[in-house]
């Protein structure tokens, strides 16, 4: 199918923006969630690089432009109801702005489950 053919539904939200979950590319790893509104969405398309709409800055941002932490794009996916964009990358350096590989390291069960056996 044409990608012309995949029209990304911005307005299902009040703020015109769709969730991006981030993966990379080659172990299927999640590692991030950041939001795009329809200028980071076609930046990304033009420049194969991640662009996001930071919504406590109020500004597009493209990742790893302070960090050099890029993040290359690989594959590019919507969903079934045109509303959240699944993105492979290839990562470089960490994902997470606070030095993890991914942003998704708390593991609440685990934290659950040793709060429990004291």
């Amino acid at each position: 199918m044409d990608n012309d053919n995949f029209v990304i539904d911005f307005d299902k939200s009040p703020d015109g923006l769709v969730p991006a979950i981030v993966t990379d590319v080659s172990t299927g790893q999640v590692l991030m969630l950041a939001y795009m509104n329809k200028a980071a969405y076609d930046l990304t398309l033009k420049t194969r690089e991640t662009w996001y709409w930071s919504r406590s800055r109020q500004a597009l941002w493209h990742k790893g432009e302070t960090s050099g932490h890029f993040q290359h794009v690989k594959t590019l996916a919507v969903d079934c109801d045109f509303d959240t964009l699944l993105i492979g990358v290839e990562q470089v350096g960490p994902a997470c702005h606070t030095g993890a590989v991914s942003c998704f390291f708390n593991n609440i069960l685990d934290i659950k489950e040793e709060n429990n056996d004291q």
